[in-house]
């Protein structure tokens, strides 16, 4: 919450975790506009696969100061779920920081 609840911008990060699902490190992937990021599945896969992680947790900021996932959140997720299930990585969680809350996808049960 510390690093993105500020951005009047979205980006959409990563953090890689091993086996143990300790920390491999946090990486801003992509950043957006306003109201959306691209992002591509392509490169997440990539970038796990460089840093050898064994699960990953997505998280990005609302501007807007709503931490309520959007469609194109929920679909993105599950596009990214599905190409890192073909190379046996889990995603734990996709977070939404907005307005000094977080929101987890997981918690919500839209993983």
């Amino acid at each position: 919450m510390l690093k993105l609840g500020n951005r009047d911008f979205e980006t959409f990060c990563c953090l890689f975790l091993d086996s143990r699902h300790r920390l491999i490190e946090f990486v801003e992937l992509f950043r957006g506009t306003i109201d959306g990021a691209s992002v591509h599945p392509r490169e997440v896969v990539r970038e796990a696969l460089q840093r050898n992680a064994a699960a990953v947790i997505f998280c990005h900021p609302h501007p807007s100061g709503i931490a309520e996932p959007s469609q194109a959140d929920e679909l993105i997720t599950r596009r990214l779920r599905d190409a890192l299930q073909l190379v046996e990585i889990r995603v734990l969680d996709h977070l939404i920081v907005a307005g000094g809350e977080v929101l987890s996808m997981a918690e919500k049960g839209l993983l």
